[in-house]
């Protein structure tokens, strides 16, 4: 099931009998790729264990508005910026009811405000509760909201009534949520992505780097290959796992990968611009280990190629995207950037908040706008990046 790989699935538990099903619903997340973080309301651990989740997902559950394990104590908001997706399930009558009406006095409420990410909710009650008119109207609200509502279905429920209101299974639950990420948006295209650091050795002991970690470049692959696009990634050294469907080259220097970036570039149709090269390189390497004096060291440094306007200003160019990270005047920068370079977009961020992390927010800047994208994890913003990609395709 490609289109979970690697997704950030923030699966809510509320206080309903059909919680025991959590344990299922999470370990088949888990067993279509996607990685699982619970938040559940205090009533819901009447019904189900923290222990039991945190075993199937491998993460620790968050049950507090206010942690003081979390980053800040705001353990909401790591976990709003974290999602792709949010599901609740079960969903109670009045859990519906507080979240129609903004409640954020809980961990789970108060994450369902702060998140950007789509939320689903599966509704399980009484099949009384269920066909409720204060139910109804809180469900066309949230409908007009976006939220997706899965289920219920009818059945014996646990009270002995039988109607509306049970629990939708985990495995249609499961399915439901995959469909929220459509595949093949990119069928047919062909994509070329850098990502990572370079490193520019002065001996054969030392280099010069910088701290990427990849991980954008890795989003991005992964994203368009669950959309349906060939993508070849060609990497720098980064400790983090090849993205299911991708092609992936690995160099070292600069030079290495534009040579792997020219080789790849005449069957792209888009090229992205993410690694972080470094600009120069040490104009000799020296065979022997450079021992240490006294004094100062002096090393000889000569520029290194720039890949993007290398490619950018090829004949017959792929839509060229780059990326500029800056530590002051980022709009500024990255408006002259793009201009330079003569690129078809570019996406702009702060790189004191981007590397090594797991988030980010990024403006992109074409000829004709700059559009912010909501702060999120990095394959939210993926997406949304692609997607602005995918309209020049069609252009």
């Amino acid at each position: 099931m490609l289109s979970l790989t690697n997704k950030h699935i923030l699966l809510g538990i509320t206080g309903g009998i059909a919680a025991y099903k959590c344990a299922e619903l999470a370990r088949l997340f888990a067993k279509a790729g996607a990685e699982v973080r619970v938040a559940m309301t205090k009533a819901a651990v009447k019904f189900v264990t923290p222990l039991t989740m945190q075993a199937l997902t491998g993460n620790r559950v968050s049950l507090n508005l206010l942690d003081t394990e979390a980053e800040a104590a705001m353990g909401h908001i790591e976990l709003a910026r974290w999602a792709d997706i949010v599901l609740v399930a079960p969903a109670t009558a009045d859990f519906i009811a507080r979240i129609t009406h903004g409640g954020a006095d809980d961990i789970l409420s108060a994450l369902i405000l702060a998140t950007a990410a789509p939320i689903a909710i599966a509704p399980a009650m009484n099949q009384g509760m269920w066909s409720d008119s204060g139910t109804k109207a809180n469900l066309a609200v949230l409908r007009e909201r976006n939220y997706h509502v899965f289920g219920p279905v009818a059945g014996e429920q646990a009270c002995g009534d039988y109607g509306m209101g049970r629990m939708m299974e985990p495995k249609e639950l499961v399915k439901n949520c995959s469909g929220l990420f459509k595949l093949g948006s990119l069928a047919g295209t062909s994509f070329l992505i850098t990502g990572g650091p370079t490193r520019e050795a002065i001996d054969p002991i030392r280099f010069i780097s910088n701290h990427s970690s990849g991980k954008m470049a890795y989003a991005l692959a992964s994203e368009a290959a669950a959309e349906g696009a060939r993508v070849t990634l060609v990497s720098g050294p980064v400790n983090l796992p090849t993205p299911e469907g991708v092609q992936r080259i690995d160099v070292l220097t600069a030079q290495e990968m534009l040579e792997a970036c020219l080789n790849n570039v005449s069957d792209a149709d888009v090229f992205i611009g993410v690694a972080a090269v470094a600009d120069y390189r040490p104009q000799q390497i020296e065979q022997e280990k450079i021992k240490k004096n006294d004094g100062l060291m002096t090393l000889n440094l000569v520029k290194n190629p720039d890949i993007i306007s290398e490619i950018a200003k090829l004949k017959n160019r792929p839509i060229t995207v780059g990326f500029a990270a800056e530590t002051n005047n980022i709009i500024e920068n990255g408006k002259d950037k793009l201009d330079k370079k003569k690129l078809d977009l570019l996406f702009a961020n702060n790189a004191t908040e981007t590397f090594n992390s797991d988030t980010i927010s990024v403006t992109a800047i074409s000829a004709d706008e700059e559009q912010p994208l909501a702060e999120g994890n990095k394959n939210l913003l993926a997406r949304n990046m692609l997607s602005l990609i995918s309209t020049r395709l069609k252009k």
